[in-house]
């Protein structure tokens, strides 16, 4: 596994063979391709990743050399030291758009495991009654990821939000001291293919968006201390060095 750094190593892509239906996003025109790397783990390993509007919605997908979401973390029995998988759609909008402070950082979508924590508190994911026992089924977030030495060298985090500060936040904010949305957009699996649907404002502007696809995972701070919440590992990036290459039309 290799750890995100700014900038990435740019990589050599190439269009990249699935088992996959006309609608997964390996097939879409104006795709992000990249070729399969049998190093990787299958589930993560990026094939294509592509989003489509229709008026103020929009559906990101993205194409594995695997079955998408097959793997998820191992427990570890505490939030401490807690790992986390996700597949991430970071864009150029401003984390305004979705209700964060504007200016502070990549706003991405991203679709997450994680067994020991639950970060979804207004959704029953496993509809058992009880809205605190799910995170280890997929399910979305709006985070805001900014670099932070603290992780490491060039390192990603998903922003902290620092004692006694007041940002303004999405309405569907968990409440952690992070800059972290469950808007409750649920991720559907077909095979090699995961894709979440969302909607915005209509007052947000979609045309022009540049967005890219990333694999990845995330590790909790075991003091479960700012940082928080650090990207420790890029499975993989669809464009090579996270440039943003696609647009939304």
């Amino acid at each position: 596994m290799t750890r995100f750094v700014i900038p990435a190593a740019i990589l050599v892509l190439g269009a990249g063979s699935a088992v996959a239906d006309g609608n997964h996003a390996v097939h879409q025109k104006g795709a992000i391709l990249s070729e399969t790397d049998t190093q990787k783990v299958a589930s993560f390993d990026i094939l294509a990743a592509h989003a489509h509007r229709a008026g103020n919605t929009v559906a990101f997908h993205m194409t594995t050399n695997g079955n998408a979401g097959a793997d998820t973390p191992e427990p570890v029995g505490t939030v401490g030291g807690a790992g986390v998988f996700s597949y991430v759609w970071p864009t150029s909008l401003d984390p305004e758009a979705v209700g964060f402070e504007a200016g502070t950082g990549i706003l991405a979508l991203a679709a997450t495991s994680h067994p020991d924590f639950d970060d979804t508190p207004l959704v029953d994911e496993n509809n058992d009654g009880d809205t605190g026992n799910d995170g280890l089924l997929w399910h979305s977030h709006w985070v805001v990821l900014t670099p932070t030495e603290a992780c490491g060298p060039g390192a990603l985090a998903v922003r902290d939000i620092p004692a006694g500060a007041t940002p303004q936040l999405p309405a569907t904010w968990p409440g952690l001291p992070i800059y972290l949305d469950s808007p409750g957009f649920t991720p559907l699996f077909d095979g090699p293919e995961i894709a979440v649907t969302v909607g915005f404002r209509s007052d947000v502007d979609l045309v022009g968006v540049a967005y890219d696809g990333v694999t990845s995972a995330l590790r909790v701070n075991a003091n479960v201390h700012a940082p928080l919440l650090c990207v420790v590992d890029v499975f993989d990036v669809a464009s090579g060095d996270l440039s943003l290459p696609a647009k939304l039309d």
